[in-house]
């Protein structure tokens, strides 16, 4: 019989050294988080820049219970608090009501250019240019959060994508949110950006950016937040598209 302290062993990955990885081929359990110390990561070393990779926006609304320095208000004096979980899964009326939206600017390699996004209903393609689709727009944080899937068995045809997250609709409260891109390749670690840091006021945040680097793709953390919208992360990465109001499905 196992022991549950050789279970726990197991589970925590303390049963082997380093760290513990899928033998099946498939995407592992193990994530790597690009920091601003730790920002870029080989996808081409890690054996990840081939099939299909998913691309995942998920978050949560940060409990309006805590102050800046992520401390429960009146410790001292209710030490029960300290148990609660910073954040909160659902919208309530004593919540900012934020709606965040995953997209996606392409440059390929023949020099076409756009953009995958909810608004304007520019859903991408798959089998096709930019090999880049987005699956649907989650406007209440949902578990499962936003979605956009890459096909880099067409790597070669894609320069660069910088995967970016915006507030179209509601209050700017990025600060009032926690929200984590998540890359899962098809096969080897999956890859977490937090958007973290505090911008009351920012509309839009460029999260990463993946491209062709000395021979190997690579992704690297950006997290640079604007106060405006889309042709403003183009001029900040000078990607040159002409750029007008767009509208969600359902709204005007």
């Amino acid at each position: 019989m196992v022991s549950l302290w050789e279970n726990w062993r197991r589970g925590a990955g303390m049963g082997r050294r380093g760290p513990k990885f899928d033998t099946f081929g498939g995407p592992s359990a193990y994530a790597v988080e690009l920091t601003k110390r730790h920002s870029s990561v080989s996808l081409t070393e890690q054996g990840a820049d081939s099939g299909s990779m998913r691309v995942n926006l998920s978050w949560r609304m940060r409990s309006s219970d805590f102050d800046g320095v992520g401390r429960p208000r009146g410790s001292l004096r209710h030490p029960l608090q300290a148990l609660k979980p910073q954040v909160v899964q659902a919208h309530t009326q004593g919540v900012v009501n934020v709606d965040l939206d995953l997209a996606c600017m392409y440059e390929l390699t023949d020099g076409g250019k756009g953009v995958v996004q909810p608004l304007g209903n520019f859903l991408g393609d798959w089998n096709g240019p930019p090999y880049v689709k987005l699956t649907g727009d989650d406007r209440f944080g949902s578990p499962s959060g936003e979605t956009i899937y890459v096909n880099l068995d067409h790597k070669d045809s894609i320069k660069r994508l910088l995967f970016f997250v915006y507030i179209y609709d509601g209050t700017p409260a990025f600060d009032r949110t926690h929200a984590v891109l998540t890359l899962f390749p098809s096969n080897g670690p999956r890859v977490e950006v937090n958007l973290d840091q505090r911008a009351p006021q920012a509309r839009s945040c460029a999260v990463l950016l993946m491209q062709h680097e000395k021979g190997q793709l690579t992704v690297r953390r950006e997290v640079r937040y604007v106060y405006g919208f889309q042709a403003e992360l183009d001029r900040l990465y000078g990607w040159g598209l002409q750029w007008g109001r767009g509208y969600k499905a359902g709204k005007s």
